[in-house]
């Protein structure tokens, strides 16, 4: 198979290329390094297609919104990441189906946020819309193409990388185990949570 990871150079981008690629022809995309792309900008998006051409897969690990308070917060604080994690991946699959190959597939990324953490409740509403979007949406895929989010937790080298904790964190590897899963097996229309 031929597959695009979109934010390769993040932790659970570069463990999901690093897992695919053991088996597949992976192209690293992300906003830095030799193949470009942001998923805010829809002609990067376009542009990243139409250089790379037909591929089997495509995944998404790019995009995060920071946490921000309901109150107090400016509009831009407090809506970032639902440009890029929602309606940049939204956006992402709608000009991906073109370049997919009968029968592929397109793997988002959503995530698992505590309940009860301060300042997440924009994580929550992108996370539950993307999840809402897979589920309507695959009723509309065409060509048999599927179409899944992974939903992570906590990924422990982000823990370590905050200076936190990292024992209720899960591997990145592990991690990218659920979307080779994603690319490689049958299920479609699915959050899969890790």
């Amino acid at each position: 198979m031929r597959v695009v990871v979109i934010g390769a150079s993040g932790t659970i981008g570069g463990a999901v290329a690093d897992a695919l690629g053991a088996r597949h022809e992976v192209v690293r995309a992300s906003r830095r390094g030799p193949v470009r792309v942001d998923v805010t900008d829809a002609a990067s998006v376009e542009a990243l297609f139409e250089g790379v051409g037909a591929v089997d897969a495509v995944v998404c690990c790019a995009e995060s919104g920071a946490l921000a308070p309901l109150e107090g917060s400016s509009d831009e604080e407090y809506w970032s990441g639902l440009g890029g994690k929602l309606v940049g991946q939204v956006n992402l699959v709608r000009r991906a189906l073109p370049w997919l190959r009968d029968g592929g597939s397109v793997t988002l990324t959503g995530g698992l946020i505590p309940d009860g953490l301060a300042h997440a409740t924009l994580g929550h509403l992108v996370n539950a819309g993307l999840v809402a979007f897979v589920r309507a949406a695959e009723a509309e895929m065409p060509r048999g193409v599927r179409l899944n989010v992974v939903s992570p937790g906590w990924v422990r080298e982000t823990l370590v990388a905050l200076g936190m904790d990292p024992a209720d964190g899960t591997p990145a590897a592990d991690v990218a185990r659920v979307y080779a899963e994603a690319v490689e097996g049958a299920v479609r229309g699915r959050s899969l949570e890790v």
